[in-house]
């Protein structure tokens, strides 16, 4: 917001932590707090309901460098299914842990999980050039796979097997996109940019619906949980989320309100509220927003939900969809949440140079906290 309106605006959240805030919370009102906050964001946050737990459509098995892959389906109750890999080192056994990789925003709807994974040797050249920017042009979750861990890597609402198609919006919406199945580059090019400008229709229309895109996420995350969580091959004690962006953003909301998450890993997308609303907006999608709740628990709170459970942050000094000092502050805030449940030592951030990323040298530190705390 800019002009006079951001301090204006700014005015109206509470200066010091609210009722809810587990910052510098006693000890002896902690659980007790932590019920209530979560309940709250619930509330805000406004989740559809979650369907009871499904067994999956297993749609075909085959081996991939190393790794045993998966392609698995279930519904949901409007839209496409959602499409799912699983991968993990070939000839293992389990229970192994089990990780749920949540892929990123970027601007590229057109595919989801075809972002941090792969399983064959073709790889489309934007999801190439998607991988070298972001992930230094490494498939992440195979690279956990190979590590001990089972992955699975599902689309999120709004993106590759969930994406929106042509035929769920009025024509008068289609604008200059002619093919929302045209997967060459110009085709892929003109369908994210076609969303990317409608994300404002879709949020608008889920508030009218008495949810939130946020709540959305939750609820489908939570039903992915629930696929990994009944594997025989998966220990259900042992399970941890990460992602960058997007995938960071569903990190902090699933890792901060679902207990089966045993270890989280938030990458690029740890700031204030303020931040948001002062500064960096415009640089963030129409996903990250839940109503109300600025007013009561400030954006890192929320992940900060978790405690004591492991729990990562890992951000870029020059990561431009963010201001450094809010950066700063959302670290602190995490540090007194751990500290006041007693565990400071399950609260690390780490700061690496450069932009909007989760290169190989961020991945190994994420992967080593997988494995310390999930081994």
């Amino acid at each position: 917001m800019i002009g006079a309106y951001g301090p204006w605006a700014d005015a109206m959240r509470p200066v010091k932590p609210g009722p809810l805030s587990l910052q510098n919370c006693p000890a002896s009102e902690f659980a007790a707090r932590r019920v209530a906050a979560r309940t709250r964001v619930l509330e805000c946050m406004a989740p559809p309901p979650r369907p009871a737990p499904v067994t999956p459509t297993v749609h075909r098995r085959w081996e991939h460098d190393g790794l045993e892959i998966e392609e698995l389906s279930w519904p949901q109750p409007a839209g496409a299914p959602t499409a799912a890999w699983v991968l993990k080192p070939k000839g293992a056994t389990g229970p192994l842990p089990g990780v749920l990789a949540l892929h990123d925003h970027g601007g590229f709807k057109f595919y989801g999980k075809e972002k941090i994974a792969q399983v064959d040797a073709r790889v489309h050249p934007l999801v190439a050039q998607h991988c070298a920017d972001y992930y230094g042009g490494k498939a992440w979750a195979n690279e956990l796979a190979r590590r001990g861990f089972v992955v699975l890597v599902h689309d999120a609402f709004a993106f590759g097997s969930r994406r929106v198609r042509l035929a769920d919006v009025p024509e008068l919406l289609h604008g200059d996109v002619k093919d929302d199945a045209d997967d060459s580059p110009a085709g892929i090019d003109a369908y994210n940019l076609w969303t990317g400008m409608h994300e404002h229709v879709m949020a608008k229309s889920l508030f009218c619906a008495g949810t939130t895109w946020p709540g959305v996420f939750v609820t489908e995350d939570q039903m992915a949980l629930d696929v990994l969580c009944a594997r025989p091959d998966v220990d259900p004690a042992r399970i941890g989320i990460g992602g960058l962006s997007g995938g960071g953003l569903r990190t902090v909301f699933l890792g901060g309100l679902d207990e089966r998450v045993k270890c989280a890993v938030c990458v690029g997308m740890m700031t204030t509220w303020r931040d948001a609303l002062l500064y960096k907006s415009y640089t963030h999608t129409w996903m990250c927003y839940v109503p109300l709740l600025p007013r009561e628990l400030d954006y890192p709170e929320i992940y900060g939900l978790r405690a004591p459970r492991p729990t990562m942050v890992l951000n870029t000094h020059d990561d431009g969809l963010f201001t450094h000092p809010e950066m700063e502050l959302a670290e602190q805030t995490l540090h007194r949440v751990f500290a006041s449940a007693g565990a400071p030592d399950r609260f690390k951030c780490s700061w690496y140079p450069g932009g909007h990323k989760f290169d190989r040298p961020m991945q190994a530190e994420a992967f080593d906290w997988f494995g310390r705390w999930l081994a």
